[in-house]
């Protein structure tokens, strides 16, 4: 990488350092370290909450999705903002005036402690995880820029941005969010302006646009009613909603958000705020990867975006790999004419030439994407890593190809900024329940300020330590942005029932929740192993074997089959949300019967 881009990444990280010890001042008890007192403004609330979803694994995750499934993603947010109105009704104002730190905090309150204690380990199990997978994206970027070893670029990362957090606490994370956001507003900005300057001479946005919806790239209205499609307006209506409604009403992370406002009322208001921006902002970033694609229609893209991978091929297997890469470059150039032709044709306004040219556009890009899927199997096979893929890789290798130096630095710079301001209220909030839930409530009710904040610090630490781990196993595990949503949804929707049973049935009991939310937990993993193939419907469950490594045995009917190759999910992962929370209502409510009115 370039001296000037090294200097603005450089001189962004230690402005960052400095800024979230700066504001360590403002710590000196356990409501200054965790919510700030109660003390923030609603915008820079509302900042947090949307820095805080602004991930690098949207800015590498969605860029990549965009690039290789095209505006389809964007279906997945169409119930935001009927999620964050429910929750300006319901959470934000219950949460607020309960006085709690942690929404776990409220269950005891209407429950029990072990309903507190279960839903909170949940939280900690669930949210662990997902913050690993937020460290693993901008480890993707400094392992392309550097050619550092993953296992580097994670614990740099990682533990640089724990560092800043276990001094500042929520104070520290909320402003640095603030300012974190500017910059990538602003380098996001720059980025599509530049893109579309390094079209050919000749094709506009207009025509980019075009080419991309000749492929089926702009669709954001997919009416199927088939529950193995990812995103539909049916998943992201029905079932994103309850992701949503988890998400921001019993997630920590987001419920810590405006806990920190100085009224409901301005609580309200930061949720609001990121309700009706998040949609632009998302579309916005799905259409630089489309850019991204538009512009590798002109310009051969890397066969394997993954450098590292890539090498690691060509040296181990020269032949085979230097076979498809020819078979590759004429494809792409079969392509490129195809496409040039489909923009003259669309110009010339003749529709049968404009047909024509179609035809043969859409059939040189199936030809172009069977010989990228030849060479992405040619690297699992030689490079014996089965769950390789390359949708992580796009984005930051396009940047560092064809950006100027100081264009890059800001990109890398807004890119380290979205994850940091998410990676530090992760773990601010894994701090604060581990501290309050456990520590607190359970070992040392007792303890001075001091000690609470002290152990505040150290949980940030481990929680770091551990994320950083869970990054190690997550870069090839698909798009960044589906692993992270995959991974709430496992728990998400069991979560949500609980609250439901807290807010809207007065007949729940602290039993039927405990045992609800187990019972949820556990639907929600039947499901999930629930898969479709030409065999059939089967239970694809993992299993340890006599070597003591992880499998998998296929169960169907009262008998094992032979695991299917075309095997894929009965249903996607947003609707597990839906089934985690209807599994945890209906038990709950059930097991609640079974108690005597008069006791909880």
């Amino acid at each position: 990488m370039p001296l000037l881009s090294w200097l603005v990444v450089i001189a962004y990280l230690l402005y960052v350092i400095w800024d979230g010890i700066r504001l360590s001042k403002h710590t000196g008890n356990v409501e200054g370290y965790f919510l700030a007192n109660r003390s923030l403004p609603w915008w820079a609330v509302g900042l947090s909450v949307m820095a805080t979803q602004l991930s690098a694994i949207t800015l590498v995750g969605a860029t990549g999705q965009a690039y290789d499934d095209g505006l389809r993603f964007v279906q997945f947010y169409y119930a935001l903002p009927i999620a964050m109105v429910i929750l300006c009704v319901t959470a934000v104002p219950l949460f607020y005036r309960a006085k709690v730190f942690t929404a776990y905090e409220f269950l005891e309150k209407r429950f029990d402690v072990k309903t507190r204690t279960l839903t909170s380990f949940f939280f900690l199990v669930s949210r662990g995880l997902g913050v690993g997978v937020v460290i693993a994206a901008p480890s993707v970027i400094l392992s392309i820029i550097l050619g550092w070893s993953e296992f580097v670029t994670i614990f740099t990362i990682g533990m640089l941005t724990t560092f800043y957090t276990m001094v500042g606490g929520v104070q520290a994370v909320t402003w640095t969010d603030v300012k974190q956001m500017v910059i990538v507003f602003f380098g996001l900005g720059v980025c599509m302006v530049i893109i579309a300057m390094n079209f050919p001479e000749g094709v506009g946005m207009t025509d980019g646009f075009h080419l991309a919806g000749a492929l089926d790239k702009l669709e954001t209205f997919d009416t199927s009613l088939d529950l193995t499609e990812k995103y539909t307006v049916w998943s992201g209506l029905i079932a994103a909603l309850f992701l949503f409604l988890a998400y921001f009403g019993t997630d920590q992370v987001q419920v810590q958000r405006y806990l920190t406002a100085r009224s409901v009322g301005e609580g309200r208001t930061s949720i609001l705020m990121s309700a009706f921006l998040k949609i632009p902002m998302q579309f916005g970033i799905l259409i630089i990867g489309i850019m991204v694609f538009v512009f590798y229609q002109f310009q051969a893209p890397p066969m394997i975006f993954n450098e590292v991978e890539a090498k690691k091929a060509a040296t181990k297997a020269p032949a085979d790999y230097g076979k498809v890469q020819e078979k590759y470059l004429a494809a792409h150039g079969i392509r490129e004419k195809a496409a040039v032709n489909y923009v003259a044709a669309k110009k010339s306004g003749d529709e049968k030439s404009l047909a024509s040219a179609k035809v043969a556009y859409v059939s040189a890009h199936k030809e172009f994407n069977s010989t990228r899927k030849e060479a992405t199997e040619l690297v699992k096979k030689v490079n014996n890593n089965k769950s390789f893929r390359d949708v992580n890789y796009v984005f930051p290798t396009f940047v560092i190809s064809n950006m100027p130096p100081l264009v890059i630095g800001l990109i890398i710079a807004a890119i380290f900024a979205a994850s940091m301001s998410t990676i530090s209220s992760e773990l601010n909030a894994l701090a604060t329940a581990t501290t309050i839930d456990f520590y607190r409530r359970n070992f040392n009710p007792d303890a001075t300020d001091r000690e609470y904040i002290r152990v505040g610090r150290i949980a940030t630490f481990v929680w770091g330590l551990f994320a950083c781990v869970v990054a190690l196993y997550s870069t090839n595990l698909g798009s960044l942005i589906e692993v992270v949503n995959k991974f709430g949804s496992f728990f998400y929707g069991s979560l949500l029932g609980v609250f439901v049973l807290a807010f809207g049935i007065r007949r729940a009991r602290a039993r039927g929740a405990f045992f609800g939310l187990l019972f949820g937990i556990l639907f929600v993993f039947i499901t999930s192993t629930l898969k479709t193939s030409t065999a059939g419907y089967f239970l694809e469950l993992p299993f340890v074997d006599s070597t003591l490594s992880w499998t998998k045995v296929c169960v169907q009917g009262v008998g094992t089959i032979q695991c299917s190759a075309d095997a894929k999910p009965a249903i996607e992962f947003l609707w597990l949300n839906l089934v985690g929370c209807t599994a945890t209502v209906i038990f709950g409510y059930l097991i609640s019967l079974t108690v005597n009115e008069d006791k909880k």
